[in-house]
Order: structure tokens, then C-alpha cells, then sequence
């Protein structure tokens, strides 16, 4: 089963890459654009006998090691 972890800095902090994505697209007259919030996605591979079961695998492995969790917060799409 495959998970998408999307993991993205929490409201309040400060976004610098997507500060200067913001500038960059300005720049090239995409002045529409508001706010750009930077983030990673991490694409899982999970051997597991059901979603729940997936789930709890990627929740953990964001817990443990692919977030920060003072600073980011993580959403999870089986």
C-alpha cells in the first residue's frame, strides 16, 4: 500500500523558502499569487494488511523520524 506524507511547517512559522518562492514568482508576474508555503512529500511503500494498518505505519515513521513536530505538521493520503 502507498502513502503520501505531505509535511509542511506549522502557521506562525517562519517559511523562508517559500518566502523566496513568493519573490520568485512575483518576479515572473504571477501576481496572484497571495502566499506560498514550502513543503516535502514523501512517497511510502507500506507492506501492511489493511489501510488502518498503513496508516499507523506512516503516522509512526512521522512521529519518529520525517517530522518535526515542535515546527511541522504532516498530513497522510492513502
Amino acid at each position: 500500500m502507498q502513502a503520501k506524507v505531505c509535511i509542511t511547517f506549522k502557521d506562525g512559522v517562519l517559511d523562508s523558502e517559500g518566502k523566496t518562492i513568493l519573490g520568485a514568482l512575483h518576479t515572473l508576474a504571477f501576481d496572484s499569487v497571495r502566499n506560498v508555503r514550502a513543503g516535502r512529500l514523501f512517497v511510502l511503500d507500506i507492506d501492511a494488511p489493511d489501510k488502518q494498518s498503513a496508516r499507523e505505519v506512516a503516522q509512526k515513521a512521522c512521529e519518529v523520524l520525517l517530522a518535526n513536530h515542535i515546527i511541522e505538521d504532516y498530513e497522510i493520503e492513502l
